[in-house]
C-alpha cells in the first residue's frame, strides 16, 4: 500500500480538483480529505456518511462556582483574557492550565473539549475519510492524523493499493501531519509570484522529511513567463514536472455539477490530468520496486 499526498504552498491552486480526479482514475484506493480546516473534497465526491464520531482535540478550563471564592487569581494570571465574571470563555481559552495550578481552592478543572467530527463515507469513487473542524477550533494536526489512520485501516481491510490524501495548504502543523511517512508528494502550483514562492516553501518542507516530490503546474497558460520560472526551478532542484494543465472554465462547471474533471467534458484538461496520474502511479510503482 502506497500513500500519496497532494499539497500546495497556498490555497486555491487546484489541489482538491486534482485529488478528486486521481480518485476517479484510480481503481484501488481510499481517499482522505486532510484539509480539515476547510474541507471541500466532499463537494465533488458527494459522500454518503457511514460513520460519524466526535473529535476531542484538547481541553478547556471550567470553573466550579460552588468552590470558587472569587479571589481573582485566575483572572490576573490568564494571558488570554478568557475568564470574565468567574466564567471561562471556551473560545478564548487556550487550554494552558495555568488557572488550574493557580487556584487556591481547586475550583478549576480541565475538561475535554469537542473540536469537531470525523467521518467514514462511501463515494462513487470508493471509501473516503474526512472531517469537519469546529469554528475557531485548533489541534487540526491531531485531526489530520486521525483521518489518515482511519484511511489506512480501511485500505488494509479492503486491500487497496493507494491512499490518496488531499492535504492542507501551507507548511504548518496540519501539512506536516498530512505528509509524514507518505511515499510521494504532488505539489500543485500556479504561475504567479505567490505560487512560485509557496512552491519553494513546501518543497523545503518535503526535503526536510526526505519525501520525493513531483510538481504539477495548474493554469500554466495564464502567465508563460512564470511557468518558465517554475520549470527552471524544478530543473535546478531535480524535481520532475508531472504535467502542465491549462486554464479552462469547464473545470469550474464540473465542480458546480459535483463531478471531477475526468467525469465532466473538460477536453484537454481531462487528458492532461490523466497523463499526470499515469506518471504519478508509475513513480509510486517504481518506488515500490526500489524497496522490493
Amino acid at each position: 500500500m502506497k500513500q500519496l499526498t497532494i499539497i500546495s504552498g497556498k490555497g486555491g491552486t487546484g489541489k482538491t480538483t486534482i485529488t478528486a480526479a486521481f480518485a476517479t482514475l484510480s481503481d484501488s484506493h481510499v481517499v482522505a480529505d486532510c484539509d480539515v480546516d476547510a474541507a471541500d473534497l466532499h463537494l465533488i465526491l458527494n459522500p454518503s456518511i457511514e460513520k460519524s464520531e466526535e473529535f476531542y482535540g484538547g481541553k478547556t478550563a471550567v470553573i466550579d462556582s460552588d468552590k470558587c471564592q472569587q479571589c481573582d487569581e485566575c483572572i490576573r494570571l490568564c494571558r488570554f483574557d478568557a475568564i470574565k465574571d468567574y466564567t471561562v470563555d471556551p473560545i478564548s481559552c487556550e487550554g494552558c492550565g495555568v488557572c488550574v495550578l493557580a487556584c487556591p481552592e481547586g475550583a478549576i478543572a480541565m475538561v475535554r473539549h469537542m473540536s469537531g467530527h470525523w467521518f467514514i463515507s462511501h463515494t462513487r469513487s470508493g471509501y473516503m475519510t474526512h472531517a469537519r473542524l469546529g469554528i475557531a477550533e485548533e489541534n487540526s494536526g491531531k485531526l489530520v492524523t486521525l483521518v489518515r489512520q482511519q484511511a489506512k485501516l480501511i485500505a488494509e481491510r479492503e486491500k487497496k493499493e493507494y491512499i490518496i490524501i488531499d492535504g492542507p495548504p501551507g507548511i504548518g502543523c496540519p501539512v506536516i501531519a498530512a505528509i509524514a511517512g507518505v511515499d510521494l508528494l504532488v505539489a500543485v502550483t500556479e504561475p504567479t509570484l505567490s505560487g512560485i514562492h509557496d512552491l519553494e516553501r513546501v518543497v523545503g518542507v518535503a526535503n526536510h522529511f526526505n519525501i520525493p516530490v513531483m510538481v504539477c503546474i495548474n493554469k500554466y497558460d495564464i502567465n508563460p513567463d512564470n511557468t518558465s520560472k517554475i520549470e527552471g526551478y524544478c530543473s535546478k532542484n531535480n524535481l520532475k514536472v508531472a504535467g502542465k494543465i491549462l486554464y479552462d472554465p469547464q473545470v469550474t462547471k464540473a465542480m458546480v455539477d459535483k463531478k471531477s474533471v475526468i467525469e465532466y467534458p473538460c477536453g484537454e484538461v481531462s487528458k492532461e490530468v490523466t497523463r499526470v496520474w499515469e506518471k504519478v502511479e508509475q513513480r509510486l510503482k517504481h518506488r515500490e520496486n526500489q524497496w522490493s
